[in-house]
């Protein structure tokens, strides 16, 4: 695709606070919309020519931004509404381009593939969990266990988004970048990607040029996933939702209703976007699970979670450690941002909160984790000018 495309529309928001779901942010110098992917890169590289700060937002559920203005451009990367493009081979070309068929996105027709197999690429603006019911009416497996989680599809890569036993690592073969430092597309596929826990390449390569930017060297253009057909889910690999299920671990189940009870679970934790609801007015889980060494976990009380992460790594959970230290659902630094009510890992806007609010209240977190267990959460959301 052509990069001389003419610049994305300006956008008529005013502030971060209006973009995030936090509700916390300040005044926008610039801000366009980039609905595909030749706007996307147009709008990406007159910030760059014009050594401005840069933000590259989707769905702004990752996002801690300062109240301070953003003194340079913000490119809101939006659904244009175009076809997904679907492949039914099991190999993607060493080529790296797109190779699929644009399909209608409305039609339910899948083409035969031989292996079982079907490769779906969308462009990063696609909301997520529209890529999600996608593959899920369609018997395409491996993505149902994260529904309902806000964003868009190229947020998912960078973070290596994950939940219930599933993360889009298992499932995406490719990811195509502009790379702004080499003014060029460049696709990276899945052993490029550095996949970890909550982590990518994306996420660990920061931009080189001359403005510090809160966005890194790659903004994600799209991102293919290949699917294995059917209509049982990849097997259930966490105990929770296996339950509600009524299937034990490691059994499959309709993907329907994997993501019926997806959506019913992250709903009762407050993680389904509501307007109304201000335990919604968050960035999801804001701290990751902690990954310690076998020394570490073994300091922890017994009775907490433990989980293998790998090279005698042991996963905790973040959640279990802020309660047992004491924090409990709802707890506050102050009347405008508090933890969930629903769910001890999200910390929420009450209503008017500021980023220095939100800055305590994580601050305050941590402290008490540390200090009771020896043990430094670590923040999960993109922070812009807050320091936590």
């Amino acid at each position: 695709m052509s990069a001389s495309a003419s610049p994305a529309m300006p956008s008529s928001a005013s502030t971060l606070a209006d973009l995030t779901t936090l509700r916390i942010g300040g005044p926008v110098r610039r801000l366009v919309e980039a609905r595909d992917e030749d706007e996307l890169i147009a709008a990406v590289r007159e910030a760059d020519e014009a050594g401005e700060p840069l933000l590259v937002l989707g769905g702004g559920s990752n996002l801690v931004a300062s109240d301070a203005p953003f003194e340079g451009t913000v490119v809101l990367v939006r659904d244009g509404g175009g076809s997904p493009r679907l492949d039914a081979s099991c190999e993607i070309p060493t080529s790296g381009e797109p190779d699929g068929r644009p399909v209608d996105p409305a039609s339910d027709e899948i083409p035969g593939a031989t292996c079982g197999g079907v490769i779906v690429e969308h462009f990063a603006g696609v909301r997520w969990d529209d890529a999600v019911r996608y593959a899920v009416e369609r018997e395409l497996i491996g993505i149902e266990a994260l529904s309902g989680i806000p964003g868009t599809v190229g947020a998912v890569p960078i973070q290596n988004v994950g939940a219930y036993g599933q993360e889009v690592a298992q499932t995406i073969t490719r990811v195509r970048t502009w790379d702004r430092e080499a003014g060029a597309v460049r696709t990276f596929f899945a052993a490029d990607c550095a996949f970890a826990y909550r982590d990518s390449i994306f996420k660990r390569t920061p931009y080189g040029g001359p403005v510090p930017s809160a966005t890194g060297r790659y903004v994600v253009l799209s991102v293919t996933f290949q699917h294995r057909q059917g209509d049982l889910s990849a097997p259930i690999r966490y105990a929770e939702l296996a339950r509600q299920l009524g299937v034990e671990v490691g059994d499959r189940a309709p993907m329907i209703a994997v993501r019926e009870t997806v959506l019913r679970i992250r709903a009762s934790k407050g993680m389904v976007l509501d307007s109304r609801d201000h335990d919604t007015w968050s960035a999801g889980s804001f701290f990751t699970n902690p990954i310690l060494t076998a020394e570490e976990a073994e300091r922890l009380p017994e009775d907490a979670p433990r989980f293998a992460a790998g090279e005698g790594r042991v996963k905790t959970s973040a959640a279990w450690l802020i309660s047992h230290a004491g924090f409990d659902k709802g707890f506050a630094v102050s009347e405008r941002a508090s933890l969930s009510t629903k769910h001890s890992l999200a910390l929420t806007n009450r209503g008017g909160a500021t980023s220095e609010d939100l800055r305590e209240l994580a601050t305050t977190v941590q402290a008490g984790v540390a200090e009771r267990f020896g043990v430094r959460l670590e923040a999960e959301p993109v922070r812009l000018g807050v320091e936590i």
